[in-house]
């Protein structure tokens, strides 16, 4: 992409100038990190990786690109220390879907899981929901009708092995997009259309769902709720909904004039060790309307943590279009898809809402190789390192990168599902497992086989109960990311 057409103009290598200053004095702050462009896209390995990447059982990071491959509707990349592998969701025959902005999730039966917002098997091309094994074997699941929904947006995956997502169109009342269940064997169930009210109070185009540690399901909705905030469709809600689809809308964003507590958020919730929501809005926000983040109670409760935008020329950052990661150091992680340098920033926040600018795209003013405009939340490998996609830059066409960035955090393992009862199968991601000579829950010891370097098969013991699991491997103890929650 060309960024200049002739000399500078002095305004812009001022504010050029500025900016790296005030970058740099930043990170003299910060602790040592390595920053780097692990793939670059070219068009037709894909184009456009504007989800989250997510970590594979066999070791492996598995992402989609929105277009781009061989159909130019998108396909699966998996990133492995082998090299990059695409795989097209619409070959010649069998195409499961067109677009997979949802990215991918990994169920706990092995198999990988997501949508697609356009194709199908129905009129209108209203997306799809579809499963792929680890070697890009994909099989339709379901094809959206609009009535069901269209446009699917993410999915999570429930205790208890369904699927649960949001469709940002479609449903019963006009296109406010709906809350659906589905199993892994394609059994489909709306749970909620949005909108059924005039001016949507109950929310309109939902980011994503995620089960809460009550069983509940908490989201969030981009437009709905207020419509005298400044924008005829309203500014977002955040809801409660459950298993069974009863929803509540438990905060309407922008109630004040100017919108301090942010507004339309664009991406779902994660839910902290302590039972708060964290999320971010797009827009909004005490200054300069660069968004926000903001930490909510189950009950409603909201708390804005930090506005962006709130430094000379947006330094900070603005328009955080990603959820955010909870790391294992306790603060939070995430990316804004402009401010910084211009083209986005990752940063760190602390639970009390102290910010640090970590990395700022993009420090080679001519070209952006290192990628620009970052809209996926960071996930942290199994390793300590962070992992991310920007839509654009890059060596290769523009086409977006996967970029990896290390900040000092340390190994640890992840379960595929936080909880379980006795008796119930539990896959351990990690790196290094080989060798590994007790598996152990809160304490309890249990019963277990490493299959492969980077997953341990174990199943929850009796007399376990609800805490960190540890595992003994030949280079250490490590331990899980989050609690897992022993069920009754």
């Amino acid at each position: 992409m060309k960024r200049h057409a002739g000399p500078l103009n002095p305004n812009i290598w001022a504010r050029t100038l500025t900016l790296l200053l005030l970058f740099a004095a930043a990170q003299a702050k910060l602790p040592a990190q390595t920053f780097k462009t692990v793939v670059s896209f070219n068009g037709g390995n894909g184009n456009l990786p504007i989800a989250p990447l997510v970590q594979g059982a066999n070791g492996s990071l598995y992402g989609t690109t929105e277009t781009g491959g061989d159909s130019g509707g998108g396909n699966v990349f998996q990133l492995s220390p082998q090299g990059a592998i695409s795989y097209s969701l619409c070959p010649a025959t069998d195409c499961v879907g067109l677009d997979p902005i949802a990215g991918l999730i990994q169920a706990t039966n092995g198999a990988l899981y997501g949508a697609a917002v356009a194709g199908g098997s129905n009129a209108g091309s209203y997306g799809t929901v579809f499963k792929m094994s680890p070697n890009g074997d994909f099989t339709l699941l379901h094809s959206f009708d609009w009535t069901d929904g269209g446009s699917p947006a993410a999915l999570t995956e429930a205790a208890g092995g369904s699927l649960y997502g949001v469709t940002q169109a479609g449903g019963a009342f006009g296109g406010g997009g709906t809350v659906f269940r589905i199993t892994p064997s394609g059994n489909f169930t709306t749970l909620h259309s949005f909108c059924s009210q005039s001016t949507c109070p109950d929310g309109a185009g939902p980011a994503g769902i995620v089960q809460g540690a009550d069983g509940n399901f908490y989201g969030t909705t981009e437009q709905g709720g207020n419509v005298n905030c400044g924008n005829p469709y309203g500014c977002g809600t955040v809801f409660r909904i459950t298993p069974e689809g009863d929803l509540t809308t438990i905060y309407t964003f922008c109630l004040q004039s100017g919108c301090p507590d942010g507004s339309a958020p664009l991406a779902g919730l994660i839910q902290a060790s302590g039972g708060d929501l964290y999320g971010t809005t797009g827009f909004g926000g005490s200054v300069s309307s660069g968004g926000t983040i903001f930490k909510i109670t189950t009950a409603g409760t909201l708390t804005t943590l930090y506005a962006f935008c709130s430094q000379s020329q947006c330094s900070d950052g603005a328009k955080p279009e990603a959820g955010l990661l909870h790391a294992t150091d306790g603060n939070f992680y995430g990316t804004t898809y402009s401010g910084g340098l211009g083209y986005g920033t990752v940063f760190r926040i602390t639970p009390s809402g102290v910010l640090s600018t970590l990395h700022s795209f993009c420090q080679d003013l001519h070209g952006c190789a290192e990628g620009e405009n970052p809209s996926a939340a960071l996930i942290e490998g199994t390793n300590g390192v962070l992992y991310g996609t920007t839509t654009s830059g890059g060596n290769e066409n523009a086409a977006g990168t996967v970029f990896s960035l290390s900040v000092g955090l340390l190994p640890f393992i992840e379960t595929q599902t936080t909880s379980g009862k006795v008796g119930a199968s539990v896959n351990i991601l990690g790196n290094n497992l080989t060798g590994t000579s007790s598996v152990s829950f809160n304490g309890t010891p249990a019963v277990f086989t490493v299959p492969a370097s980077s997953v341990i098969t174990t199943t929850v013991p009796a007399g376990a109960t609800t805490g960190k699991i540890e595992v003994v491997t030949p280079s250490g103890a490590l331990s899980s990311n989050a609690s897992f929650t022993v069920l009754p």
